[in-house]
């Protein structure tokens, strides 16, 4: 079995914790995910099965949007609401005007101090396990990019925002951009502090969460012998230019020798000097990652192979 499923994971289990679970009900060994989601969050969660574990690495690189609640007044320290109230401030008001100017004022390339909560390695050590025993140690900041904020909805009383205003908010960012820190920036640049109060990925790349399966959908599909939710391995890289190659030479591609642009079939475009495709049999079966090359001709050369 290979493929991508997209998986709408649910709260309360680890990215970790639906591999384990995908693994023992499809029998794969080897499965792994397209990049972390924190246990509180749902989601999507791209999920890959068999030689599809080797697109990981392009499946992390990919944008990321998320709907995730605001809620003011209130600081924890794991910037989430599963931490402890680090600050509270009841008596302020805010202003739409003021939340939209703060709101923009993230969008672009920003700085990020990644958590305590993260699973960031320092000294070796996630920065959860440390946080779990009370310690808390220097981070480095990270620069990330936030394509967009916008407000969805705003929960309050009165005209003007408050104490326990709940503001959903739909954001766009780069991998790595930590969204509980970016609800306690905002609450700290506000000057009134606030956490992320709930959190879900709405797409990860091409995966959206409206074509995502949930873990009982897998299991009910699986058990009745059918794979409707596997993906096939080329859904990773929907950008990529896909071309077909001749039979005789598949096995020089499997092997990672060169091939010619007259073994290359049902080409959709022209190709050009540099450019990275996926090579396919006839069958429709990925076989490898090539760039096009120029020595003495032209040349499609396999830099990464899928081998059984």
């Amino acid at each position: 079995m290979d493929g991508v499923i997209n998986v709408l994971k649910p709260p309360g289990m680890s990215s970790h914790q639906v591999v384990a679970y995908l693994r023992r009900l499809l029998g794969q060994r080897r499965i792994g995910h397209g990049g972390t989601l924190d246990p509180g969050a749902s989601g999507v969660l791209p999920i890959l099965v068999g030689r599809a574990t080797r697109l990981s690495d392009y499946m992390l690189d990919y944008d990321k949007t998320y709907a995730t609640e605001l809620t003011l007044g209130i600081a924890t320290s794991t910037q989430d609401a599963s931490g402890e109230t680090t600050g509270m401030k009841t008596d302020f008001t805010v202003s739409p005007r003021q939340l939209a100017d703060v709101l923009a004022s993230f969008q672009g390339p920003i700085w990020q101090t990644p958590p305590m909560a993260s699973a960031v390695r320092v000294g070796g050590k996630r920065l959860y396990e440390l946080g779990r025993r009370g310690l808390e140690v220097q981070r480095q900041p990270r620069k990330v990019h936030v394509h967009s904020i916008n407000i969805m909805a705003i929960w309050h009383e009165g005209e003007k925002l408050g104490f326990g205003t709940r503001v959903l908010l739909k954001i766009n960012c780069s991998k790595g951009t930590y969204v509980r820190t970016l609800c306690h920036d905002i609450g700290e640049k506000l000057g009134v502090g606030g956490h992320m109060s709930f959190l879900t990925r709405m797409s990860s790349g091409p995966f959206h969460s409206a074509d995502a399966f949930t873990l009982e959908e897998i299991g009910e599909l699986a058990g009745q012998g059918r794979a409707d939710f596997l993906l096939p391995m080329q859904s990773a890289l929907p950008h990529w230019v896909q071309v077909k190659v001749h039979p005789l030479v598949e096995e020089r591609v499997k092997n990672g020798s060169f091939i010619l642009p007259e073994h290359l079939l049902d080409v959709p475009t022209t190709l050009t000097v540099g450019e990275e495709v996926i090579l396919l049999s006839l069958e429709g079966e990925m076989l490898a990652l090539a760039e096009i090359k120029k020595t003495d001709s032209l040349i499609c050369h396999p830099f990464r192979v899928f081998g059984k």
